[in-house]
């Protein structure tokens, strides 16, 4: 009861606004963050600036998130002489799942840890994977939840460099 009442209270007066401001949309510039990287070290996606990034959003048990990581990264591989920027983001787990999922496939690019959900948040996302596609500026061209072929995240990378 607590909780739904604590539920109630913020969709209704004071956490309404802040969610809102918060919000990410296409358009829009992306939420910066700052998060760990599973290899050690932290990133700040405002670091990322001038360069075409997609952030993965990603978890170990999710099977379409396994289905696209390998060619997600041969693409990464690809286009990052054109300057985009692969950063996985493994949704709350811990360091270990990350580190075990980047082995696993061989991951050439950067996975960070957001065990608590900070990173995903702003995205309204209903599930796993979650793809986001930011240009050079800094903006969010396309936010697709949901599997995504090789050709569909080639054609949104190709839409940010």
């Amino acid at each position: 009861m607590v909780r739904f009442l604590t539920a109630l209270f913020c969709a209704t007066t004071l956490c309404a606004p802040v969610w809102a401001a918060e919000s990410a949309s296409v358009g829009k510039s992306a939420p910066n963050f700052t998060a760990p990287v599973a290899s050690g070290g932290n990133l700040a996606l405002s670091a990322l600036r001038g360069k075409g990034v997609y952030l993965n959003f990603f978890a170990t048990w999710c099977a379409p998130c396994n289905e696209e990581a390998p060619y997600i990264n041969g693409l990464q591989k690809q286009f990052r002489k054109r300057g985009l920027v692969v950063v996985g983001v493994d949704e709350r787990e811990d360091n270990d799942k990350a580190k075990s999922f980047i082995q696993k496939f061989g991951l050439t690019y950067k996975a960070i840890v957001d065990a608590n959900g900070d990173v995903l948040a702003p995205y309204g996302a209903i599930g796993l994977p979650l793809h986001v596609f930011i240009d050079r500026r800094g903006t969010i061209r396309l936010i697709r939840n949901g599997e995504m072929s090789k050709q569909e995240i080639e054609s949104a990378i190709k839409s940010i460099l």
